[in-house]
């Protein structure tokens, strides 16, 4: 099995990654411990969403999509919850005041 995967950052949650990977626990383990270039600074993690794939080459094509602007898009409607600004959260627009 192949996983592609979605990560969301705990401490600066606009930041997102998105791989592949055909060990998915021993991937994420090493993304919360610094060990990607690409994630450390980010670190630690949340992972958001995954799914597993019978073929690696498939698996790579999702991926690629994912990390594409209409991939992205697709991820942020239908795969994962978009982040919340807590402070936000009990706010009212000016709209539904009244």
């Amino acid at each position: 099995m192949w996983y592609v995967y979605i990560l969301r950052s705990i401490d600066f949650p606009d930041q997102e990654y998105t791989g592949s990977t055909a060990d998915l626990k021993q991937r994420f383990a090493a993304h919360n411990a610094g060990k990607s270039t690409h994630t450390a600074k980010f670190a630690p993690w949340n992972l958001l969403w995954y799914c597993a794939f019978p073929d690696k080459h498939k698996a790579l094509e999702f991926e690629a999509y994912l990390k594409s602007h209409s991939g992205r898009a697709f991820a942020s409607k239908r795969l994962i919850q978009p982040t919340q600004d807590p402070s936000l959260a009990n706010r009212r627009s000016g709209s539904d005041s009244g």
